[in-house]
C-alpha cells in the first residue's frame, strides 16, 4: 500500500487519501462502463471502459493506471463473468493502464499523444496479447482470432481516438487536474 501511495500523485502534486479515493472512483467507473460492453462473440467485444483507465493513467501515472485496469478486470469478472477467468486478461488490463500512464501522465494533451497511446494499446493488447490468450483459452488458431479482431479494431480505433482525446481535453481544462509546468 505504501508503494501505491508513493507512486500515485495527482499531476498537481496532491497525494494520499485524495488520490486513493479518486482511483477508487475511476475503478468503480471502469466496472460500470464494463457492464455496458457489447459482447458480439467470445472473441469480439466493444466497450468504453478504457476511458476510465486512461484517465487514471493520465492523472496518477502508469502504476495507478495499471492497478485500476487490473482491479477493474478482476472486480468485473466477479460481478458479471462473461466466460472463464484468465489471468492473461488481467495482465492486459494492467498493461493498458500503464501504457496510458506512460504516454499521458504529466504531459500536455495533444491529439498525437492520444493517438499514440491508443494505438500502442490496440496493437500490443488488442492485436497481440488478446488473440494469444483467446487462442489458448478456446483452442483456436491465433491467426483466425487475430483476423476477426483486426476488422473490429480498425473500425473502433478512430472512434476511440476521438473519445479519448475529447475526455482528456475536458480533464485538462478542469482546475483540479492542472499540471505543473
Amino acid at each position: 500500500m505504501k508503494f501505491f501511495f508513493n507512486s500515485v500523485k495527482l499531476s498537481n502534486g496532491r497525494s494520499g487519501v485524495m488520490s486513493l479515493a479518486a482511483c477508487g472512483m475511476l475503478l468503480a467507473l471502469d466496472v460500470i462502463l464494463g457492464m455496458f460492453t457489447l459482447n458480439l462473440s467470445p472473441i469480439l467485444k466493444i466497450g468504453f471502459s478504457f476511458l476510465s483507465v486512461a484517465a487514471a493513467g493520465m492523472l496518477f501515472g502508469p502504476v495507478a493506471g495499471g492497478t485500476v485496469g487490473a482491479l477493474g478486470d478482476i472486480i468485473s469478472y466477479f460481478i458479471n463473468p462473461t466466460g472463464p477467468y484468465f489471468p492473461g486478461f488481467t495482465l492486459n488490463a494492467f498493461l493498458s493502464g500503464a501504457v496510458y500512464g506512460w504516454f499521458l501522465y504529466k504531459k500536455p494533451v495533444t491529439l498525437l499523444r492520444s493517438v499514440l497511446a491508443k494505438t500502442v494499446v490496440t496493437v500490443l493488447v488488442s492485436l497481440c496479447l488478446n488473440p494469444l490468450w483467446l487462442s489458448v483459452l478456446y483452442s483456436k488458431a491465433f491467426f483466425a482470432v487475430l483476423s476477426a479482431r483486426i476488422f473490429t479494431n480498425l473500425i473502433l480505433l478512430p472512434i476511440d481516438f476521438l473519445l479519448l482525446f475529447g475526455l482528456l481535453k475536458v480533464m485538462e481544462k478542469e482546475p483540479l487536474f492542472h499540471m505543473k509546468k
